[in-house]
């Protein structure tokens, strides 16, 4: 077992996009907690056509969707109504208070909710510590601030530890 164990997420995906939300939905998940930036879309991007089609979809299969995100209101807010979800902002991921902020407002268990995101050190570890089943993807983007690129440098060694245990090397 790995000293990362915290950091790990419980399955990975290439993308947002290739997630089976279908197979999910069969095992009882009904709420789905989103980060923005990199997951959805590129960083600071708008909401997109493709965004606001995948969550139409997921709430049309009787998803419940919420952003969970560290923006500010604005970004957040303005995101979120360009794909139709709710959403919480200035969520202090990786702490726990965004993502069962959200999990209350879907009206829903903490079992049937599960977290997608792009960061192990914010959406992966704070869906972990709030209980939340997480799913990490690959980011859409290589166009990111600074500061993030120095997060995915620090993330390398848990990302390559999982990818290696997990055997997701081909």
């Amino acid at each position: 077992m790995s000293i990362f164990k915290n950091l790990y997420p419980d399955i990975y995906y290439k993308n947002t996009y290739a997630v089976d939300f279908d197979a999910f939905r069969s095992r009882g998940y009904r709420g789905i907690i989103f980060d923005i930036d990199n997951t959805l879309v590129e960083h600071d991007a708008p909401a997109t056509a493709r965004a606001a089609l995948l969550v139409g979809k997921l709430k049309k299969k009787g998803f419940k969707v919420e952003i969970v995100s560290n923006n500010e209101e604005p970004r957040v807010k303005s995101f979120a109504a360009g794909v139709g979800s709710g959403y919480v902002y200035k969520a202090g991921k990786p702490g726990r208070r965004g993502y069962l902020e959200a999990v209350r407002k879907m009206g829903l268990k903490k079992e049937q909710v599960l977290v997608v995101g792009d960061q192990l050190f914010t959406d992966i570890w704070g869906a972990n510590r709030s209980g939340l089943h997480s799913v990490l993807v690959g980011r859409i983007s290589f166009r990111e601030p600074p500061h993030i690129h120095l997060k995915r440098l620090l993330e390398f060694p848990v990302r390559l530890a999982y990818f290696i245990e997990k055997r997701l090397f081909r």
